[in-house]
């Protein structure tokens, strides 16, 4: 995957109260309407965009989704991630997105 844009930041890990109970961290306003206006063209359907996310050196392929309900980007963090990094939920977490 060719990266055009570095985005560091940390944010709070937390899940989602629905069926499933997914977990997630919400990227920063800023970067999300930052990323939005100028990758919002690389979006796929529901405000999907590819990505690759590092946290504790754990480098993985994923996808960064657009709620709008937040108005922000929300990256899901899968079971296997968060046990290899020892994540808890509402743990603030440094996190790097490269899109």
């Amino acid at each position: 995957m060719s990266h055009k844009i570095n985005y560091s930041f940390s944010s709070k890990l937390w899940k989602h109260s629905g069926k499933g109970g997914w977990c997630f961290i919400s990227l920063p306003l800023d970067v999300s309407k930052e990323i939005r206006a100028t990758l919002g063209w690389q979006e796929e359907g529901w405000g999907r965009m590819k990505a690759t996310a590092i946290v504790d050196k754990i480098e993985w392929d994923t996808a960064i989704w657009f709620d709008k309900k937040l108005d922000t980007y929300l990256l899901p963090v899968k079971s296997e991630i968060r046990n290899k990094a020892k994540l808890q939920i509402n743990e603030v977490i440094a996190v790097i997105i490269l899109v």
